[in-house]
C-alpha cells in the first residue's frame, strides 16, 4: 500500500477502511472486519448477524454476507505503523471534529514553542553566550 501518493485525488491516505479479517474470523472474516472497523467485539457482530438472520429473512442476510465476503479486501498485515497511528486514523474516521480540534491545539502549542525559540535566538543574551563560547575555542 503506497500511502505517500494516492493514485486518485479522491483517495484518502487514511488506512482505516472496512476490510475482511480472516485471521480473526470464522467464516471469511467478515464479522471480524466489521468489528475491527467499528471498534466493537467480534462476538457482538456475530450475534447481530445471527439475530438478523432469525428476525429477518435468512436469504437476504446470507446474500449480504456472501457479497461482503467477495467484495471486501483482506486486511493487510501491517496496515498501521504504530498503535498511536491506528488511534489517530480511527479517530479521523469516527470523530473528525475532535481530531481536527486536537491537531489545531498541537499546532498552536508548536507555534508557541517556535516563537519562544525565535525570541531566545534573537536575544542579546544568546549573542553574548555565543561570543563567550567562541572565545573559549
Amino acid at each position: 500500500m503506497n500511502r505517500s501518493s494516492p493514485s486518485s485525488p479522491f483517495e484518502s491516505p487514511n488506512p482505516h477502511r472496512l476490510y475482511r479479517n480472516p485471521e480473526r474470523g470464522i467464516c471469511g472474516g467478515v464479522c471480524a472486519g466489521i468489528a475491527d472497523y467499528f471498534g466493537i467485539g467480534t462476538g457482538l457482530v456475530r450475534l447481530a448477524v445471527v439475530a438478523a438472520g432469525l428476525f429477518f429473512f435468512t436469504l437476504p442476510v446470507l446474500i449480504g454476507y456472501v457479497a461482503a465476503l467477495l467484495l471486501l479486501p483482506v486486511k493487510p498485515a501491517q496496515i498501521y505503523r504504530t498503535a498511536e497511528d491506528e488511534m489517530f486514523w480511527r479517530s479521523v474516521s469516527t470523530k473528525p471534529d475532535r481530531t481536527l480540534a486536537g491537531l489545531t491545539q498541537r499546532f498552536r502549542d508548536f507555534e508557541k514553542r517556535v516563537i519562544s525559540l525565535e525570541a531566545h535566538v534573537a536575544s542579546k543574551e544568546f549573542e553574548l553566550n555565543r561570543a563567550i563560547r567562541d572565545l573559549d575555542r
